[in-house]
């Protein structure tokens, strides 16, 4: 499982920054980065999107896609990672949007999450289904989104650039 502090480390040596756009995780993920030292030359900040509303106005997601798709929608993370990225002027974005329960909600079942993350160059979204309650799916997807991140910043270790 990829750390904060890894994630932290790499960024660092690599020079890049990141933000988040949190929905499902409620800033957790920004959070669980900031509690490490140093997290400040790394973590630009974080927008907790849980309304449709910010997730349009803050993040520049599309109206007509969060109607159409809902918020729980691989696009709606997206935009959302992109977003962050953008607002935050942050080199790298990440985004949680899934439903954590008690019950379904706009047809997906709990444990749907859509996590994304965002370079200058790519997007890329990913799809889980995980298990468990509320406090356990969002640290699952909290867990994911970290070992995301830390896949993209270990590339750029490795003689790459850091980015998808």
């Amino acid at each position: 499982m990829a750390t904060a502090s890894g994630i932290v480390a790499a960024a660092g040596r690599l020079g890049r920054t990141v933000a988040t756009a949190e929905s499902l995780t409620a800033g957790l993920i920004a959070s669980t980065l900031a509690e490490v030292p140093g997290a400040s030359t790394v973590l630009q900040g974080g927008i907790v999107a849980y309304q449709l509303s910010v997730k349009q106005h803050l993040l520049g997601v599309d109206a007509e896609l969060l109607a159409r798709a809902g918020a729980v929608d691989p696009r709606v993370a997206a935009a959302m990672a992109e977003g962050a990225r953008t607002a935050l002027d942050a080199d790298i974005g990440v985004s949680t949007t899934g439903v954590a329960g008690p019950s379904a909600h706009g047809g997906k079942p709990v444990g749907t999450v859509f996590t994304a993350i965002s370079s200058a160059t790519a997007t890329a979204t990913f799809e889980y289904h995980f298990p468990g309650d509320r406090a356990a799916i969002r640290q699952a997807a909290c867990n994911a989104v970290l070992t995301e991140l830390f896949g993209v910043l270990s590339r750029g270790t490795n003689g790459e650039s850091g980015r998808l």
